[in-house]
């Protein structure tokens, strides 16, 4: 599902029950989470940090 049509049917749901005071903070959550969607999660913190060639890799195949 998309964050639009999450948050249209969200909206209307909150609408529908009388929580109109929902709405502000459903839209800073829909935000949050196209935010969160577009990070690049793939830098590396510890780029400037040497690997350990003896340290086992996450991709499961074990020291390189």
């Amino acid at each position: 599902m998309m964050i639009a049509d999450w948050l249209a049917a969200a909206k209307a749901d909150a609408e529908s029950r009388g929580l109109a005071e929902l709405i502000p903070m459903l839209d800073g959550l829909a935000q949050a989470t196209e935010r969160l969607r577009a990070a690049d999660w793939n830098d590396d913190a510890d780029k400037d940090t040497p690997r350990d060639p003896s340290e086992p890799t996450d991709d499961g195949d074990g020291p390189r």
